[in-house]
């Protein structure tokens, strides 16, 4: 009777035994499964914020498409270190040239071509003493297709600025009015502080930092930009209440004939 007795409590040990293994062998299966199911959330809840926060003007495309693509796009991101590093210190070598040490750019010219004429000469007129073949000199020209282009390039970009600066003086977008006015405003205390090469230099240098730290930091740069722009609306919904919308506005465009 001992023996079935102990029999029995072991027969009833091991099914006990079964169900504790099955429910921790549950417990363990349940949190592998959140724990992968939290690793395959994580980059689309990443992707999801990044969708979220908007880009900076309205942004759609990358900086370096923004920026034109292509060489002079590679140049102001940083992408081949050596050719932007060059451009940067050949900027910087005319900024020291012309600002620090005033030297001016015809002088410059005019130097330039003396010292290559006189190389050239004294090196053709050698060559004969000394048995060598002269320099051959290349024959420089414009292309005609370059030049074309620049020239379309340039008036296109003109008559688009005309047109634009002729909606804004029509009186039809106030807040595209202070916009400009606040710019140019903006520009006339930057010209009496610095003159037009220091200005050029410095809208260089920014050319070559800016994007490049935007592009490192753009979530974050347009995330606070984001809460900027939002503050920025409120007050000139304020203003706009109080002030802006009081002040008379222009006739309204004309209707297109039928």
């Amino acid at each position: 009777m001992a023996e079935e007795g102990h029999k029995a409590a072991a027969g009833a040990e091991e099914p006990l035994m079964e169900k504790i293994a099955e429910k921790i062998h549950r417990r363990d299966s349940s949190s592998s499964d959140s724990d992968g199911d939290d690793k395959k959330s994580g980059p689309s809840a990443a992707s999801a914020m990044k969708s979220k926060i908007r880009r900076l003007f309205g942004r759609e495309q990358p900086v370096h498409k923004v920026l034109g693509g292509g060489k002079p796009a590679d140049v102001f991101l940083w992408r081949n270190k050596t050719i932007s590093a060059g451009v940067l210190g050949t900027a910087t070598a005319i900024w020291v040239l012309f600002e620090l040490l005033e030297y001016h750019l015809l002088t410059l010219l005019c130097h330039c071509l003396i010292l290559s004429l006189a190389v050239l000469f004294l090196w053709s007129n050698a060559a004969a003493f000394v048995n060598r073949s002269p320099p051959h000199i290349p024959i420089v020209s414009i292309p005609e297709d370059l030049t074309v282009s620049i020239a379309l390039s340039l008036r296109y970009e003109i008559n688009r600025a005309f047109s634009v600066l002729k909606e804004i003086a029509s009186g039809h977008e106030l807040k595209k009015f202070l916009v400009v006015i606040a710019g140019l405003w903006l520009f006339s205390i930057l010209g009496s502080c610095c003159n037009f090469l220091t200005l050029f230099y410095i809208s260089f240098v920014l050319l070559h930092t800016v994007p490049v730290l935007y592009e490192k930091y753009e979530d974050k740069v347009d995330s606070f930009a984001e809460k900027v722009t939002a503050e920025l609306k409120k007050h000139y919904a304020v203003v706009n209440e109080k002030y802006l919308s009081k002040i008379p506005r222009g006739p309204l465009k004309d209707k297109k004939h039928q």
